[in-house]
């Protein structure tokens, strides 16, 4: 059977902590795991077989998971069984070297949770309901640095008028 290619490469996006505990998680499938308990035993699956390996991809639950670890976070990409694992390599190492520039290079729990905006500002500029919009993390900061100017001129314009 020819599975049709497809534009919606990417199935879900998450970080976990290094108890596996969820920081961010986007699903794009939503028949896939379509409860956040369902979501919460995919992740805790993926991370028990991955936690200790030294891999970069795992083959868990019919889906194609690309990871990798920083200081005390895990950041995993996931798409299906017959997706290319180079493409999702690109999303993860985009994701991995955008979020290093916005955070200074300090990509550990503590500084990622107090900056949840940008880290969501990040995820989705990369991808877009599972398709991958940029795989350059230069491109990504750029597009990251406007959204942000934007909004702070749109609270400048509110405070400004309301007072």
């Amino acid at each position: 059977m020819q599975i049709e290619p497809s534009l919606y490469t990417v199935k879900a996006v998450f970080i976990l902590d290094n108890d596996g505990n969820r920081l961010l998680s986007k699903y794009y499938d939503k028949k896939l795991y379509p409860s956040m308990k369902e979501q919460k035993n995919f992740e805790k699956n993926v991370f028990n077989k991955t936690h200790k390996a030294d891999n970069e991809i795992a083959f868990v639950e019919g889906m194609t998971i690309v990871y990798k670890c920083s200081i005390d976070l895990f950041f995993y990409v996931a798409g299906s069984a017959q997706e290319n694992e180079l493409m999702l390599m690109a999303v993860l190492n985009c994701l991995f070297e955008s979020l290093g520039q916005i955070l200074r290079k300090n990509v550990e729990r503590r500084c990622l949770l107090d900056n949840m905006d940008g880290v969501f500002l990040v995820v989705d500029e990369i991808i877009d309901g599972g398709v991958i919009l940029e795989s350059d993390p230069q491109q990504v900061i750029q597009k990251v640095n406007y959204r942000v100017r934007q909004l702070q001129s749109l609270t400048v314009s509110t405070v400004w008028m309301n007072t």
